[in-house]
């Protein structure tokens, strides 16, 4: 029986050092394990942040260039406009009229044709004054340069 144990403590002795040796290497592995999941955590983390902060600066881009084409199509939108006095006589009634003509430009190419008002003009009025406050197209609208009033509500 002596012997017994001597041939089978070795025996025991390779198993538990085995098993020691196996759980040792399992907590080291454990270790390294959760140190490659919080270096790869750090590195989704940063990822996704630089996703975020590349598309906001992305839209940002398209929303400048947006404006942009659509500051340089405005400024290249123009209204021309065109008028002259016409009298009538009849008799003993002379009536002045103004015919104001105008039509919208891109470019050079017309965008509308030639809209026409006739306004009776009273006697001593200033035909350039009569001109510039009247307009089928609102002159705010087609020029940037010049900033719109806003209407408050009320």
């Amino acid at each position: 029986m002596d012997a017994l144990i001597w041939i089978l403590m070795p025996g025991f002795v390779a198993v538990g050092s085995g098993l020691l040796a196996y759980f040792v290497m399992q907590s080291r592995m454990d270790v390294a394990i959760a140190r490659e999941r919080e270096a790869l955590a750090q590195a989704r983390g940063s990822l996704e942040a630089e996703r975020v902060a590349l598309g906001e600066s992305l839209k940002g881009a398209e929303e400048s260039a947006r404006r942009k084409a659509l500051d340089d199509f405005l400024a290249d939108i123009r209204l021309e406009q065109r008028h002259y006095v016409r009298e009538h006589k009849v008799l003993f009634l002379h009536r002045r009229s103004l015919v104001l003509e105008e039509r919208i430009f891109f470019r050079n190419l017309p965008l509308s044709n030639w809209i026409q008002h006739e306004i009776l003009l009273e006697e001593g009025a200033d035909v350039d004054k009569v001109v510039r406050t009247l307009s089928a197209f609102d002159n705010g609208v087609l020029r940037i340069d010049q900033p719109r009033a806003l209407k408050a509500l009320r």
